[in-house]
């Protein structure tokens, strides 16, 4: 309830108690055991923070908040509580409220989604519950995959992402560390699974734009946006990433606005412990800077959980606002985080905080917030105001009125599907497919040319080996040829040569023939001639020789015997 502008939370006694809406930014706290009304104040806060004009985001986890669109119903029990409350001087009236249902699984609310992307990969790594190695992995795939310019938008995107790296796994090694096929295997499995959960619906796009929720309706209240998380609690894991990575869109979309005199937004964060249980320290560190530093973009965060001891001490220290409902102390431990949970209040010294808190009804709670200069109130005792709308769920006629009728549901109720990872891939292992198919098609094509022409050298080969083959034969056959036309050619030579050397011989001999027949007549006329000479000169010889020696007688004898003498030399010299 908005009163005096002050977000009236209840009543010690006859002292309203509220929380300032400059100091609604420094966080709170509602905390309580199972039935001790938490629910209740949830409602309550979320409400007078509608009425101060700041839009509210709260989780329903339960359903029971849905009813916040319509005005509450009078009963017994809060007919009583307003009338000892003296609510109604105080403006109390049943009212709705300006609410917009939202559902990551599209199912009773406009679709929430956002994209792989901006998730990023430390929140996603906790969402698929990966290990140190498997999540540094996805932060490299993620860090390839804006390197590259490929937008990771969907579960498909990402495993198509996945696949590609691991498939060029050798090429990235060197620029982004090791990347093993193990690790990809893991985060492939673990995305699978989150898809089997919904992922595949949560992520996409339309992506939410933060910016949507901050709004106010035409009275200036501001809207209620609830988050249908009946079956989101289902997966805890996915519901505190979830309610984290809101958080951390809204400290990252926001600008710095410092001291307002009322927020920008305020979050409720159900189920609080969810966020923290098991979380690895790098994720506490990253929870525990947005809750600092939000305070200054103007967001208030107020986290319900069962007890203070399920927020860490980092966290729990932001807390400015606290209202804190009973708590059971039936074990040691019970009894040691009540007393924890008392001693974090400034004590009043009217009452023993903790023997209070043990003893604490339904719809009561110890609170203590900042008063206007920041400084917490002691801690009072307090009745809890009732809510003004509808407390309990819509039936599904009511909620899908009112989820068509919301003027966001043109923009996010149809999902869209624009390039991304995976269209890229899917065209480029295409466009590879065919290049390999073509760079297939242009080898066997240089294969068969190949053979092809090693066939035609063969054949060339074979036929040139035939040209030679047969040029060889016609060769030898003309050699063949020569050598018989040699030979005969030869022989007739030889014929011609020995007729000629016949002829040469019958002429020789006919010559020789001739020049005895010649020699002889020669013979016979020079021996003629020769006879007569030398028996001539004989006969002179022999008579002067006789006539010498003897007389007549003796020139007779000298003359024949030098006659005969001469002959016998003239027949010598002619033999010779």
């Amino acid at each position: 309830m908005y009163w005096e502008n002050k977000i009236l939370v209840g009543r010690s006694g006859d002292e309203p108690v509220c929380i300032y809406p400059k100091m609604a930014n420094r966080h709170g706290m509602i905390a309580g055991a199972t039935g001790t009304g938490k629910t209740v104040t949830l409602k309550v806060l979320a409400e007078s923070f509608s009425d101060c004009g700041v839009p509210v985001f709260l989780a329903d986890v339960k359903g029971d908040l849905a009813g916040i669109c319509s005005p509450g119903v009078p009963n017994e029990n809060v007919d009583e509580r307003v009338k000892s409350m003296g609510l109604a001087q105080m403006g109390f009236d049943f009212r709705a409220y300006p609410a917009c249902y939202w559902d990551v699984y599209g199912r009773a609310g406009l679709p929430l989604r956002t994209t792989i992307s901006e998730m990023g990969p430390l929140l996603l790594g906790r969402i698929m519950d990966l290990n140190d190695t498997q999540a540094d992995v996805l932060t490299v795939v993620f860090k390839i995959a804006d390197d590259e310019g490929l937008l990771l938008i969907d579960t498909k995107d990402l495993r198509a992402m996945l696949q590609y790296v691991g498939e060029n796994a050798k090429e990235y090694t060197l620029k982004y560390g090791n990347i093993s096929k193990q690790s990809l295997g893991a985060i492939t499995r673990a995305l699978v699974a989150l898809e089997s959960e919904g992922g595949d619906v949560f992520f996409g796009e339309p992506a939410l734009n933060i910016g949507d929720w901050l709004c106010t309706d035409n009275t200036g209240r501001g809207t209620v946006q609830v988050l249908d998380c009946r079956e989101l609690i289902l997966h805890p894991t996915m519901y505190a990433t979830f309610l984290l990575w809101m958080m951390s869109e809204l400290f990252e979309t926001l600008p710095e606005a410092g001291d307002l005199e009322k927020p920008k937004m305020i979050f409720f964060f159900d189920e609080a412990h969810l966020l923290f249980d098991d979380a690895p320290k790098v994720l506490l560190s990253k929870i525990e800077q947005v809750v600092k530093l939000i305070r200054s973009k103007g967001v208030g965060i107020y986290f319900i959980t069962q007890s203070p001891s399920d927020i860490p001490d980092g966290v729990l220290g932001q807390l400015g606002n606290k209202v804190q409902h009973a708590l059971h102390a039936y074990t040691p431990a019970e009894q040691k985080g009540a007393k924890a949970a008392a001693q974090s209040f400034r004590e009043n010294p009217e009452f023993d905080t903790y023997e209070t808190l043990l003893a604490l009804g339904i719809g009561e709670a110890l609170v203590s917030v900042l008063d206007e200069d920041g400084v917490p109130t002691v801690v009072k005792r307090c009745r809890i105001l009732p809510p003004q709308s509808q407390m309990g769920a819509l039936d599904d006629a009511q909620r899908d009125s009112r989820i068509k009728g919301s003027l966001l549901y043109t923009r996010y109720a149809e999902a869209q599907d624009r390039d991304s990872a995976y269209e890229f891939l899917q065209r480029k292992a295409l466009t590879d497919a065919q290049a390999a198919q073509a760079a297939a098609e242009e080898a066997q094509r240089r294969k068969e040319e190949a053979a092809a022409e090693k066939q035609r050298q063969k054949e060339e080969a074979a036929a040139e080996k035939q040209r030679q083959k047969e040029e060889a034969a016609a060769e030898k056959q003309r050699q063949k040829e020569l050598e018989a036309e040699e030979k005969r050619r030869q022989k007739e030579l030889e014929a011609e040569e020995k007729k000629r050397q016949k002829e040469l011989e019958a002429q020789q001999k006919a010559l020789e023939k001739e020049a005895a027949a010649r020699e002889r007549a020669l013979k016979s006329e020079v021996g003629k001639v020769a006879n007569s000479a030398i028996g001539t000169l004989g006969r002179e010889l022999g008579n002067q020789v006789g006539k010498t020696i003897g007389g007549s007688f003796g020139k007779r004898l000298g003359g024949n015997v030098g006659a005969s003498l001469g002959r016998g030399i003239l027949s010598t010299l002619f033999k010779l």
